[in-house]
C-alpha cells in the first residue's frame, strides 16, 4: 500500500485511474474520490495522516522521516499532519496552502483524498481539489464550532456539485468529549445546509490526534464517546453509496481523438476515442453527431486493449465506430437524437476566479475549454458577484478578483454541446484560459442557456424581493397514488400553522384551469410543467413557498423547472416521493390503475408511459420513511428549519 503527493491522471487506453507506485484502479465503481475542507487548524491533514496511518497506507521509511521532522520540530507527539503536508512553507508555517493528494485502499475500496487549504486565500485551491469529488469531509474543530470559513467550504462543496457531505466534529478530546457540544454544532450545521440544498449530510464525532471514531470506534470498556451509535468515518466511507450519482441516462461522448488504422492486413476504418462523460452506449444504438446533426448506428465498441464490447458506462475511455462514414472532428460530441444536450453559444455560469494579476471584466476575451472542445469566449455580462460568507448577491459588481465567485453571461465563437452542471458535473464545467498568456485564470459551471433578447422588457417594480421575504418551490414528484398530494396537503398546513404564507400546485387541480387546454402527450406534458413552473417561480418571488405536487414523470422537463428558478434566483428543492409502483398500484386512490390496465386510459405513467426517477433528488422519501405527517415534518424542518 502506498501514498503520493501527485495529482491522479488517466490512462485513456483503458480508462484507468493511474496512480503513482503503478496502483491502477480498473473498478470504477470501487474508486471514492474524497476532498477535506474547514477552517484553518480544524485538523485536516492530521486526520488524513490518521487514516493513512491507522490503515497501514504508509511506508516505513515516511513513517521514521516524519517522526524525526516532529522531533526536530520539538512536537511531543508524531504529527501525523506532515504525511500531507509535502511543501516546505507548509511545514514551516503549519499550515496547507497547496492541494495535496494521497492513495490508500482497503479491503473494500479504494481512496483518493485530496487535502485542501482552508485559508481565505487559497479558496481557488479548495475548488481545484473539490471539482472531482464523490464525497466532501468538512472539518469543524469542537472548540470553536462552525466558522465562517466553514460555511464558506460548505458553500463552495455544494456549488460544486459534491453529492454528499461528511461533517467531521474534531477535537472531542479537548472538549471532554461532551455530547451537547457536538449536538449544538450538528444543529448549527443543519440549519445552515438546509439554505444550500444539500440533502446527504452525515456527522461524525472524532478525535483525529487520538484516533477515536478515525478508523475504528474505542473498545466498549473505554469508549469516550458511548453517546455516539454511529459508524466510524473510514467505516461510513467504506459503505457510502455512490453508483447511482452518477448520470447513466444522459448518452454524452466529447470526441477526443479521430483514429484511422492503415494496416497491411488490410484493417482500414474511422473510428473515435474518447472518455464517456454520461450514459451507456451500446452497439446498435442510434446516435446523433453534434453540432452537426448527422445521424447514424454505433457498429463496434473497443475498450482496454482493444477488446471488442457489447456495452460500455460512463467513466469509461472506448473507441467507438459508426456504420456511417460522417466526417467528425475532435470537441464534436455524440448523443442519442431523442436526448441532445444543449447546443448554442449564449449561456450563463458561476464562475471561480483564479487569477491574482488580473480580474474578470465584461467585455474581456477569453479561451474556454469545455469537454474536449477549445473555444474563444467573450464574457457578456457580470450578473452579480457572491459573498460566499454571507451568500449575499451584489448585482452592483463590475470584476471579479481572485477567488471570488460571480455569474456572468458568456458568448462563446463555436457553439458548445453541454448539460447544466447540476446535472451532468462532465458536460456542466469548463475553464477560463488568458487568450495571451495561456494562464488558467478561472473555473466555471454552467447554469444553462443565456436568456434570448426580445422587445419584451420585465418591467421591475418598487418592492423587491427582500421586502416581500424568502419565498422557495418544493416540487414533489413521484408515480400517482405515491403519496405526493397528502404529503403536499400537511407541508401546507404546517407551514400556514407556523407563519409562512404557502400554497399548493397540484397537477390535478391546474388541469381544471391553468392548463386544461393540454394532454398527455410528451410536448402537452412539457408544456403542463413549464407552466406550472413559471406560476410557482411567481410566487415564490411574491415569498410564497409553494408545494408543487405533479407526476411529472420526464427528468428533462424537471430540470427545465428547476432551471426556471435558477435563472431568478429562486431555492427549488425537489422531492422524491419513491412509493414502488406495485404498491402505488394496490392503492390506486382514483382507480386510474385499474382503468389503464383495462386500455381505457393511454399513455398512463407507469403502466403505459415511462417515468424517469430523478438521479440525485435533493430529498428522498419511501413509504418506510413514516407516515405523511411524519414526513411532511421532516420536509419542513429539514429544508426549511421550520
Amino acid at each position: 500500500m502506498s501514498t503520493a503527493t501527485t495529482e491522479p491522471t488517466t490512462d485513456y487506453t483503458t480508462g484507468d485511474a493511474v496512480l503513482p507506485e503503478g496502483h491502477t484502479m480498473s473498478d470504477q465503481a470501487q474508486l471514492l474520490r474524497i476532498a477535506t475542507a474547514g477552517s484553518v487548524d480544524d485538523g485536516k491533514s492530521t486526520l488524513i495522516g490518521r487514516l493513512l496511518f491507522d490503515s497501514k497506507g504508509i511506508f516505513e521509511d515516511q513513517l521514521a522521516s516524519i517522526e524525526a521532522t516532529s522531533a526536530k520540530r520539538g512536537d511531543e507527539y508524531t504529527d501525523l499532519a506532515l504525511l500531507t503536508d509535502g511543501l516546505r512553507s507548509e511545514r514551516e508555517q503549519g499550515i496547507t496552502i497547496d492541494v495535496a493528494y494521497r492513495y490508500f485502499s482497503t479491503p473494500r475500496r479504494k481512496f483518493i483524498i485530496a487535502d485542501t487549504p482552508g485559508h481565505v486565500q487559497y479558496t481557488r485551491n479548495m475548488v481545484t481539489g473539490a471539482s472531482t469529488a464523490d464525497v466532501a469531509i468538512i472539518l469543524v474543530d469542537a472548540r470553536k464550532g462552525v466558522l465562517e470559513q466553514t460555511r464558506r467550504h460548505a458553500f463552495l462543496s455544494a456549488l460544486l456539485g459534491i453529492p454528499r457531505l461528511v461533517v467531521a466534529v474534531n477535537k472531542m478530546d479537548l472538549v471532554d468529549y461532551d455530547e451537547a457540544t457536538y449536538e449544538d454544532i450538528r444543529t448549527e450545521f443543519t440549519d445552515f445546509a438546509a439554505k444550500l440544498e444539500v440533502h446527504d449530510v452525515t456527522f461524525v464525532p472524532l478525535s483525529a490526534l487520538k484516533g477515536d471514531n478515525v478508523v475504528n470506534r474505542a473498545v466498549e470498556y473505554s469508549d469516550p464517546m458511548p453517546w455516539y451509535t454511529g459508524p466510524s468515518l473510514l467505516d461510513h466511507l467504506e459503505n457510502v453509496h455512490i453508483a447511482s450519482d452518477r448520470n447513466l441516462t444522459d448518452v454524452r461522448f466529447p470526441v477526443q481523438y479521430v483514429i484511422r488504422p492503415q494496416r497491411a492486413d488490410g484493417l482500414d476504418h474511422r473510428s473515435f476515442a474518447g472518455t464517456i462523460a454520461g450514459g451507456i452506449i451500446k452497439v446498435d444504438d442510434d446516435v446523433v453527431v453534434m453540432p452537426s446533426g448527422r445521424q447514424s448506428t454505433v457498429k463496434a465498441i473497443w475498450g482496454p486493449g482493444g477488446a471488442e464490447l457489447d456495452e460500455a458506462a460512463a467513466p469509461a475511455a472506448v473507441t467507438i465506430a459508426l456504420n456511417d462514414e460522417i466526417d467528425i472532428v475532435r470537441g464534436e460530441m455524440i448523443a442519442r437524437p431523442g436526448n441532445r444536450p444543449h447546443q448554442g453559444t449564449e449561456l450563463e455560469a458561476m464562475v471561480c476566479w483564479f487569477a491574482d494579476d488580473a480580474t474578470l471584466t465584461t467585455g474581456r476575451r477569453y479561451i474556454i475549454k469545455h469537454t474536449t472542445r477549445d473555444t474563444k469566449a467573450m464574457v457578456t455580462g457580470l450578473e452579480y458577484r457572491l459573498d460566499i460568507n454571507t451568500l449575499h448577491r451584489d448585482p452592483d459588481a463590475d470584476e471579479l478578483e481572485l477567488n471570488e465567485i460571480g455569474r456572468i453571461g458568456l458568448r462563446t465563437q463555436n457553439p458548445l454541446m453541454y448539460d447544466p452542471y447540476r446535472r451532468n458535473r462532465d458536460t456542466g464545467a469548463f475553464i477560463v484560459v488568458d487568450e495571451l498568456s495561456g494562464d488558467t485564470v478561472g473555473a466555471g459551471m454552467i447554469i444553462g442557456p443565456a436568456t434570448s433578447g426580445s422587445n419584451v422588457v420585465w418591467h421591475a417594480g418598487t418592492v423587491q424581493r427582500g421586502d416581500r421575504g424568502q419565498g422557495r418551490t418544493l416540487w414533489l414528484t413521484g408515480l400517482s397514488g405515491s403519496g405526493k398530494s397528502t404529503i403536499a396537503s400537511e407541508v401546507e398546513r404546517l407551514l400556514i400553522e407556523s407563519g409562512h404564507p404557502a400554497y399548493i400546485l397540484d397537477g390535478d387541480n391546474l388541469r381544471h384551469g391553468l392548463n386544461a387546454d393540454l394532454g398527455f402527450s410528451a410536448e402537452d406534458r412539457a408544456e403542463n410543467i413549464r407552466r406550472t413552473a413559471e406560476v410557482a417561480a411567481l410566487f415564490a418571488d411574491a415569498g410564497v413557498v409553494v408545494v408543487c405536487s405533479l407526476i411529472s414523470p420526464m427528468r428533462a422537463d424537471r430540470d427545465a423547472a428547476r432551471a426556471v428558478h435558477a435563472k431568478a434566483d429562486l431555492p427549488f428543492t425537489e422531492v422524491f416521493v419513491d412509493t414502488p409502483l406495485d404498491e402505488c398500484e394496490a392503492r390506486d386512490p382514483k382507480g386510474l390503475y385499474a382503468k389503464a390496465r383495462a386500455g381505457e386510459i393511454a399513455e398512463f405513467t407507469g403502466v403505459s408511459a415511462p417515468y424517469e426517477p430523478p438521479l440525485t433528488p435533493d430529498l428522498h422519501v419511501r413509504p418506510e420513511d413514516g407516515t405523511a405527517e411524519e414526513v411532511a415534518q421532516r420536509i419542513v424542518s429539514t429544508l426549511l428549519g421550520i
